[in-house]
């Protein structure tokens, strides 16, 4: 019995060619390193970082995260800067 074929999952974002189109988000995967024992993080197609800044952002108003049926939603809510 031979194993199956690998599948190509790899996928482009814009300029940007992933391998897979896994991303882990921010907001709820920490800076990612927090998962490193739980899963391999080599094997995510990218991982999206904190946000920087020079000057203070305001976040945006409660709620910001919901849940549904395919997951979580992250950053329900709006910003007047956004």
């Amino acid at each position: 019995m031979n194993p199956p074929a690998a599948v190509d999952l790899s996928v482009e974002v814009g300029a940007l060619h992933l391998a897979n189109p896994v991303i882990a988000a921010s907001g709820t995967f920490g800076y990612a390193i927090e998962f490193a024992e739980l899963t391999d993080l080599n094997r995510l197609g990218a991982i999206v970082v904190k946000g920087l800044s020079l000057e203070p952002m305001e976040g945006a108003p409660p709620p910001r995260l919901t849940p549904t049926p395919a997951g979580m939603l992250n950053a329900v809510g709006h910003s007047d800067r956004c």
